[in-house]
């Protein structure tokens, strides 16, 4: 009979991010207003002046079905005022601030603004895709429709807990495992023109290790698997930590879209064989302190430093909670 040995888990608490930090960063609230982007194409009346109303030009006639495109600097050549900037704003927006600059050349002016072609929205799909590319939309999507662009995701290559949606150069914090293995429609955010949604290969999975003598390394997974004592191990760690007590107190930060997990380890109870092996997730960070830590905040800060050097490969539930909030 095989004895089943104990976790070597000594402690281990739930974090989450902030909400409010959260709504920040993924933002996208039902009823939010389509704005205006580069490609697309507006129809301006105001009423009782046509010869004021836009339309575009489509051959030798003007085609009020086509309507007028935003440029690539994101504006139009409106009549009297000249160049407008469009991009970012509501139709609400541009309506408003038409007839506040139109009031100096007509009395009154009553303008109605109307999206015809949404153009702007474009989404770049990276990686373990069977279709991947520039996608484009004729509507405002949610991130299940604008994955399914890319055809269909190869989940036997994909790394689910490495995938993640970049906006404005920030990761957002998404559960890809989640959302597409067990159907957490919380994860299903709405999208922005110009997100980009890579899901890259399980090649790319790696774990950090902190508080060696290089100050840190990344460390490979190896056929989907890597054990605490393996990454240590390549990490550079020798039997002089064990012998300072290094390895009791271990700290490991584990996250899955907006929440995460702080697990303390006894790595020398599995050393001596009295603990079975604790093995790590992709993105997982773990943390070697020099001394005897007494808390999770006193792990942080000593962390904080090295964090702040590789943080654009941490997981976003990492840079938002311990690098931002």
């Amino acid at each position: 009979m095989v004895k089943q040995l104990p976790s070597a888990v000594v402690a281990r608490r739930p974090e989450r991010i902030d909400p409010r930090v959260l709504d920040a960063a993924v933002g996208g609230r039902e009823g939010d207003a389509y704005r205006v982007g580069p490609g697309d194409r507006l129809l301006v009346a105001v009423y009782g002046h046509p010869e004021l109303s836009i339309t575009g030009y489509a051959g030798t006639s003007f085609n009020a079905v086509d309507g007028l495109r935003v440029d690539n600097d994101g504006t139009i050549q409106f009549p009297l005022i000249g160049s407008v900037k469009v991009s970012g704003k509501t139709t609400e927006d541009l309506r408003v601030f038409l007839q506040e600059r139109l009031a100096v050349y007509v009395k009154d002016p009553n303008v109605t603004v109307q999206v015809v072609f949404t153009g702007s929205i474009r989404y770049y799909l990276l990686g373990q895709f069977s279709a991947p590319g520039l996608k484009e939309s004729d509507r405002p999507m949610r991130l299940l429709e604008a994955l399914s662009l890319g055809g269909s995701v190869v989940l036997e290559r994909a790394s689910l807990r490495s995938a993640y949606v970049a906006r404005e150069g920030k990761r957002l914090p998404i559960d890809f495992r989640s959302l597409i293995l067990d159907g957490d429609l919380r994860q299903n955010i709405k999208m922005r023109p110009g997100d980009i949604i890579l899901v890259p290969d399980k090649s790319s999975e790696q774990a950090f290790v902190f508080g060696g003598v290089s100050g840190g390394t990344s460390v490979p997974f190896v056929n989907g698997r890597l054990t605490l004592l393996q990454a240590l191990a390549q990490a550079g760690f020798s039997y002089r930590d064990r012998a300072r007590g290094r390895f009791a107190s271990t700290r490991i930060i584990r996250s899955a879209g907006a929440t995460g997990e702080l697990f303390t380890v006894d790595a020398e109870m599995i050393l001596d064989g009295e603990a079975g092996p604790f093995e790590l997730e992709p993105g997982d960070v773990v943390f070697v302190p020099p001394t005897a830590l007494t808390s999770w905040n006193e792990a942080i800060q000593q962390l904080l430093p090295t964090l702040q050097t590789v943080s654009s490969l941490l997981t976003p539930f990492v840079q938002i909670k311990y690098l931002s909030e």
